[in-house]
């Protein structure tokens, strides 16, 4: 594993000469330049990643003249989760945060700081995953790298917490454009999925990292290497009925896509402290489906390009259901199960220990099924549908409501069919499965788990603020106790040297009993008379709402709002452990939102 010395070494080689660039130029023109920097880095991670993938696929693919070759093949999935397993567990203590939700909670709960190995730590695990035919996506762990790079060079020249969010927002949106060669769609993606508020001004970084990760694809990557199409038939309005029907379907499918993925992940959740096993048993899953269904293997975007140019019966080749390619009903429903299929192999994949993501799963299945859709329906009309057009349309309308990222979808399909033909099916089919995904599922399959629990930033800014507040940092703990088996002369001696006007009334286990305050024994406390007659828990108060340390700070919030209260006792369990102030917390809120919008 690369070391942090050397890392930092590797920086000392900008710092000095772009340190006095930002002295010179204003915040604006420093962030484009850090953007460009950040692009062309990014961009060239994409296309070592896609690269390193793409020669072990011909290394491993060439005719070796083996026998049973094509078995062989099947096992290799298997090899590529072992050894990222390993690999994860001996050089990277086991754990680099996969996903894009992991970047997300590294924006809300770290401050925007990514670890430097995820630099360079999911470019060599995922191409152990997808080089060796694993069935997931390259974007995921391009997304995580890009976001890593971003945010370690804002760290390295000290931006701020909003700045250096939005260059790990800039590292996000070149990865998606070199990958694709789509720099509008990698904006989209950034804007859409990475970033919940940004300004104009704060868009022309963004686009100039997209544009140079684009740019580093192009010049770099081979035309085979990349994912394009050639749009064959323009778009017909006649079709429309079709289009929103399919814009439907796919939403449904965006959601079995989701339910079964969390279904197949809490599966293997009971094997997170045996991860060799749960790679045998995933692995071994895995050569099972790929010998029954071989455009499982990898990626899939060449078994896209067949659907795209009209030839399924290829897809059975190398199957062993090879004998019925001629039959055009097997055909279909071997097409459509592979579409529903894919999600339990892809999952299988990554719940198993490999790494990836589901960015290019969704576009296969979206595939899959907008060719079986077309096909389906072409069986019964005498004027056909166009499946090609269908089979790109669908791509979109899937991974927006898997990504919940409707632009990104829209935008990228336009991009690789090199022109905006498609643009009005698009809009139409990724609309409605965008619309009845969020109808049933509020958050992404991503975001999800993140999102119910608070820990990542949603379109909800009031919520995002709250989210980066602690619950431990707004205890107050100078607020005075009193026993429950005190009396009104023990309290008047404690008021002698206190400036708080409550009291927290606990047992002798220091257990919660209640609350006093000053204007609850004004009447009675100059009546020396008293002192020994009125004892604390005659006079006690129960206060209607109490906050639990284990409360988040919307719950904390809402516990405010409902109660009118400005002041709310904190317990662990029933252990007394201070006082939150509402005065307190907005005054936290307001500092939060200052480091928000940029303004310290």
């Amino acid at each position: 594993m690369i070391s942090k010395t050397k890392i930092k070494r590797l920086y000392k080689i900008y710092k000095s000469p772009i340190r006095k660039l930002h002295r010179i130029l204003n915040r604006t023109q420093f962030l484009i330049f850090l953007g460009a920097l950040v692009g062309i880095t990014a961009g060239f991670a994409a296309v070592l990643l896609k690269t390193i993938v793409h020669y072990i696929r011909i290394f491993l693919s060439t005719d070796y003249n083996i026998p049973f070759q094509y078995y062989v093949l099947a096992i290799l999935p298997f090899v590529g989760i072992l050894l990222t397993v390993f690999v994860v567990k001996h050089f990277f203590n086991g754990n680099i945060g996969r996903g894009i939700s992991n970047v997300l909670f590294e924006i809300a709960q770290k401050s925007s700081f990514v670890q430097h190995h995820k630099m360079y730590s999911h470019i060599i695990t995922s191409s152990l995953t997808v080089g060796f035919g694993g069935s997931a996506g390259l974007e995921a762990p391009i997304v995580v790298t890009g976001s890593a790079i971003g945010s370690n060079f804002g760290k390295a020249y000290n931006v701020n917490y909003k700045d250096r969010t939005l260059l790990l927002a800039c590292g996000a949106a070149a990865g998606i454009a070199a990958v694709f060669n789509a720099p509008v769609a990698g904006i989209m993606f950034a804007m859409e999925v990475m970033l919940t508020d940004i300004t104009i001004i704060e868009m022309l970084p963004l686009i100039i990292a997209a544009v140079s990760g684009a740019l580093c694809s192009k010049i770099v990557l081979q035309e085979e290497i990349l994912f394009f199409f050639n749009l064959k038939q323009s778009f017909n309005y006649a079709n429309v009925p079709f289009y929103i029907g399919l814009g439907i379907l796919s939403g449904f499918v965006s959601l079995y896509y989701a339910r079964m993925t969390h279904r197949i992940e809490h599966f293997f959740s009971r094997y997170k402290n045996k991860i060799y096993l749960r790679a045998i048993i995933g692995g071994t899953i895995l050569i099972i489906l790929t010998l029954l269904f071989p455009p499982l293997f990898g990626e899939g975007y060449n078994s896209i390009k067949i659907l795209s140019d009209g030839n399924p019966s290829a897809l059975l080749d190398k199957s062993i259901f090879a004998s019925f390619s001629d039959t055009q009903w097997f055909v279909l429903i071997f097409v459509g199960l592979i579409a529903f299929v894919k999600v339990i192999a892809t999952s299988i994949t990554l719940s198993s220990g490999g790494n990836g993501g589901n960015f290019a799963p969704s576009l296969f299945v979206g595939a899959f099924f907008g060719y079986f859709y077309a096909h389906f329906i072409n069986l019964f009309r005498t004027t056909p549908l166009p499946e090609s057009n269908f089979t790109l349309v669908s791509m979109s309308g899937v991974l927006s409501g898997v990504m919940y990222a409707p632009l990104t979808g829209i935008f990228l399909i336009a991009e690789i069919t090199g022109g905006y033909d498609l643009m009005i099916p698009l809009m139409i089919v990724s609309s409605f499965s965008f619309f009845i995904a969020k109808h049933f599922e509020p958050y992404s399959m991503d975001t999800k788990k993140l999102a119910t629990i608070g820990q990542i930033f949603t379109s909800d800014k009031d919520n995002n603020i709250l989210t980066l507040i602690k619950t431990a940092d707004l205890i107050e703990q100078d607020i005075m106790t009193i026993q429950l088996d005190s009396d009104l002369g023990d309290l008047v001696e404690i008021l002698k040297n206190c400036h708080r006007y409550i009291f927290a009334v606990v047992n002798a286990k220091n257990e919660f009993e209640g609350i006093l305050s000053i204007d609850d024994i004004r009447s009675i406390m100059f009546r020396q008379d008293l002192y020994n007659k009125i004892r604390i828990r005659e006079i006690l108060k129960i206060p209607p709402v109490i906050i639990q340390t284990t409360d988040d700070m919307r719950t904390v919030m809402k516990k405010f709002d409902e109660s009118g209260h400005w002041n709310i006792p904190v317990l662990d369990k029933k252990i007394y452990v201070g006082f939150i102030s509402k005065s307190r917390l907005l005054l936290n809120y307001r500092n939060q939102l200052r480091k928000q919008t940029g303004i310290l």
